[in-house]
Parts: C-alpha cells; sequence; structure tokens
C-alpha cells in the first residue's frame, strides 16, 4: 500500500552543541529545510545563499523562532572562492570552530545535449560540482586545522546515477559530487572526517515548480514507490543522521533519498 502522507518528526537533539555551515539555505527547497531541522536538533548555524534577500529574510525568520544566537547568516556565491573562503572563516571566528558543513548550492537547467552551449554546461558545472568542491575544500583544511574532527553532507542526486534526457549538464555534475565525496572521504579519514552525500530524486518546492513543466513533474512523480513526491525535510532528516552520532561508522557513501537510485 502507498503511503500518501509524511509525518514531521521532532526534533530529539541529535545535534546538541555543533556549529554547521549550510550552503544555499535560504528558500523552502532542501537547504532551507536542512536549516530548520539543524536548529531543531539542537545545532547553532551559518547559512549562506547567493540571494540576499531570501537570505536575509530566513534568517530573520529562524533567528526569531530558535534565537538569534542559534542563526547568522552571510551571502556567497560557491563559484567564487573569495566568497566561499570568507564563510569558512566567519564560522571559525563566530563560532569558534566548525563541526558540520552542508553542501546544498545546485543549478539545474534542461537542455538537449546537441544544441547545449559552453555556457549552459559550465555554469550548472560550475555551480553544482566546482562549487561543491571549493566549499569541500574549505572545510577540510578548517578541519584539519582544528583537529577536532568533522562531518561533510553532499547533496548529490539520483541524476549521477540514471539518465535523463535534457539533463547532460545537470547529471555528470551530480555523479562528480558523488565521485568526490567518496574520493573525498578517503582523505579525511586520516583526521576523523566523514564525508558523505545525500542523493534525492523528486523533493517538491516552489522554485522546482516554476522551472519544471507539469507533465515532466507528473512524470518523475509516478516512478516513485510512494507515488509522491518527498517533502524537503525528508530529506533534511537523512542528511541530520549523516551529520550526527548515529552515522559514525559511515563515510564515502552516497544515501538514495528515493527509490530511483539506478
Amino acid at each position: 500500500m502507498r503511503n500518501d502522507r509524511a509525518q514531521y518528526v521532532p526534533g530529539h537533539g541529535l545535534l546538541t552543541g555543533r556549529t554547521a555551515v549550510i550552503t544555499a539555505a535560504a528558500g523552502a527547497g532542501i537547504g532551507g529545510a536542512t536549516a530548520r531541522r539543524f536548529l531543531e536538533e539542537g545545532a547553532r548555524i551559518l547559512v549562506s545563499d547567493a540571494h540576499v534577500r531570501r537570505l536575509k529574510e530566513t534568517e530573520a525568520a529562524l533567528a526569531g523562532e530558535f534565537g538569534a544566537g542559534a542563526v547568522t547568516a552571510l551571502p556567497c556565491d560557491v563559484t567564487d572562492e573569495t566568497q566561499v573562503q570568507a564563510l569558512f572563516d566567519r564560522a571559525v571566528q563566530e563560532h569558534g570552530g566548525l563541526d558540520i558543513v552542508v553542501n546544498n548550492a545546485g543549478l539545474g537547467g534542461t537542455a538537449a545535449l546537441a544544441d547545449m552551449t559552453d555556457e549552459q554546461w559550465s555554469r550548472v558545472l560550475d555551480v553544482t560540482l566546482n562549487g561543491t568542491f571549493r566549499c569541500t575544500r574549505a572545510a577540510l583544511r578548517a578541519f584539519r586545522t582544528s583537529g577536532r574532527g568533522g562531518v561533510i553532507v553532499n547533496n548529490s542526486s539520483v541524476a549521477g546515477w540514471r539518465a535523463q534526457a535534457g539533463q547532460a549538464h545537470y547529471a555528470a555534475a551530480k555523479a562528480g559530487v558523488m565521485a568526490l565525496t567518496r574520493c573525498a572521504a578517503a582523505e579525511a579519514a586520516e583526521y576523523g572526517v566523514r564525508v558523505n552525500a545525500v542523493a534525492p530524486s523528486l523533493a517538491m518546492h516552489p522554485h522546482l515548480v516554476k522551472v519544471t513543466s507539469a507533465e515532466l513533474l507528473e512524470e518523475l512523480t509516478a516512478r516513485e514507490a510512494f507515488g509522491r513526491h518527498a517533502e524537503p525535510w525528508e530529506v533534511a532528516n537523512v542528511i541530520v543522521f549523516l551529520a550526527g552520532d548515529y552515522s559514525s561508522y559511515l563515510t564515502g557513501e552516497v544515501l538514495s533519498v528515493s527509490s530511483q537510485h539506478a
């Protein structure tokens, strides 16, 4: 029998005392849901996004609900190394250290490969793959310096495993995030850092509805085992698991938050 409704799970203090950086966290998608879930689990968060207005609104709303000391924000375009480094410097300066990094920034789009421009290809890869690389590199340097370990969770996609017409650039970028995750995990283990990724399929949010046709969304929804899309917080729940102590022996893993892993 299909499950038509997801039940929101309350926080259990799984991240109490931890400091986390979350990229692309403004708005109603996975990043925003992750920011809220981390606060509900007791973490302090530094959220970033390239959209300054939405970021300020997110910071104000979360600070009003969870307290000004629990959330800070800094605009960051993950394609700009200077801004990336400033984000991680801010986390160390403001909180005295860093425990968790969630690399959520990514960019999609639809274009047939034969008609795709270099700019379309490069833009998606620069945000989605290169941006994850820049933030992972900055996080590993910070963790290595602190000597207290840490966790990185990257947001990949089932598109990195399966083929979909019009998604060559996005799928290539997300497959690259998977490979980056595994290689980073192999290197980071020696100084106590775990690196994992989630691979969602269809997590519905308002922006996705604006950029994706109703026909494609209906088709993708029909592929899901439960016959429905995921809520962004359902993906955030898996990110919480990977960020916390219940996953202490997991590294280099990509967890499919979907039945659509092949």
